[in-house]
């Protein structure tokens, strides 16, 4: 399954904006304690439906609509059913093909549906997995309703198969998944776009004396973002940036962060960093420029003036002091000032 999820965060990457309706579908054969046939279905990063071979029944992750349960539970059997049956013999076809011993064999599949912004229908995707090797992939294109389709290891198909499996992506599989997609897409609040809040964090780190800035974006949806950090205009691009991957928040939203770690020379070369942000949900660019006038290293060094400052301050008036009364003594005191020198010896700087 890793790799048809790197798939589909590829396919988000190049889309952005756009919504996607993705079943992951598993069959295994052999033994094991998972059932022998499992459908997750996503919505964006949202899981919206589920299915498996022991309960054969389809249950829905987002808010209940009672009034369109039969339809679902129809639209939901149509594309399992075809799944399950599709997938168990292209599994066994591979491993009798392939020469392969009794035990634990996997076929997955990643496929579904996309919406592309103003509504506009796009194309059907599907990629098989055998045994995590890539064997299949598939495009039905939504204009020209032809199925692009590229078979490694299953039996070539003849002219009237491909007739015929066209004519299902084009009047069957590919209505049925934009119809589900649009109808989840109404039902949760947060597939609405949601734009993202930025703060601007500073700090000196404690064991190398450098000082990082991180700038720390959440609160947004869909989850693809674009954060780049940007020095003097051109991407920093210095080795020591780290982050960088959306991780959910508990309310559906996600985060980011992305932090730069520069010398302190490098802060004294009075350099303009800022945090350059791009989301579906914003009109333009967002740029927020850092302000490093005042930084952690600049105060920790006053305070440290400061404090040598407030030691010579203290004690020279105390030095000065002593000194003026030890004089006055020993003038006072005439030739037998010594003996009673003890008495009167100035000793601040034994307390520094």
């Amino acid at each position: 399954m890793v790799i048809l999820l790197y798939l589909l965060s590829c396919l988000k990457a190049v889309n952005a904006g756009s919504h996607l309706l993705m079943y992951f579908a598993t069959y295994i054969i052999g033994q094991t304690p998972f059932p022998e046939f499992t459908v997750v279905g996503m919505l964006d990063d949202v899981q919206v439906r589920y299915y498996d071979s022991v309960t054969q029944r389809a249950v829905s992750h987002s808010h209940n609509d009672t009034k369109h349960y039969d339809e679902e539970q129809t639209d939901d059997i149509v594309i399992f059913r075809d799944m399950y049956y599709n997938l168990k013999d292209r599994a066994y076809y591979l491993k009798d093909n392939l020469n392969l011993s009794d035990g634990v064999h996997v076929h997955q599949r990643l496929a579904g549906c996309e919406l592309l912004e103003n509504d506009k229908p796009g194309p059907i995707y599907t990629w098989d997995a055998f045994n995590g090797q890539m064997k299949e992939w598939g495009i039905f294109d939504a204009e020209t309703k032809i199925l692009e389709i590229n078979l490694s290891l299953i039996r070539a198909w003849d002219q009237h198969k491909r007739i015929y499996v066209n004519f299902l992506y084009e009047n069957i599989y590919h209505p049925i998944c934009l119809k589900i997609l649009r109808r989840n897409m109404k039902k949760s609040s947060i597939l609405q776009k949601v734009k993202p809040r930025v703060r601007l964090l500073k700090k000196v780190l404690a064991a190398s004396h450098e000082y990082q800035i991180t700038c720390l974006v959440t609160g947004f949806y869909p989850r693809d973002i674009n954060v780049t950090l940007v020095r003097d205009g051109q991407t920093a691009d210095n080795g020591k940036i780290t982050g960088g991957n959306p991780l959910p928040n508990g309310d559906g939203t996600y985060q980011i962060r992305k932090s730069l770690v520069m010398s302190v020379k490098e802060l004294h070369d009075r350099h303009n960093y800022s945090c350059a942000i791009n989301h579906s949900s914003l009109d333009n660019t967002l740029d927020i420029m850092f302000d490093l006038e005042e930084t952690g290293l600049g105060l920790s060094t006053l305070s440290v003036v400061t404090s040598s400052c407030l030691v010579v301050f203290i004690w020279v008036p105390l030095i000065i002091t002593a000194l003026i009364i030890w004089k006055r003594k020993r003038h006072a005191a005439g030739p037998d000032f010594r003996t009673s020198q003890s008495d009167y010896s100035p000793t601040p700087t034994q307390d520094t």
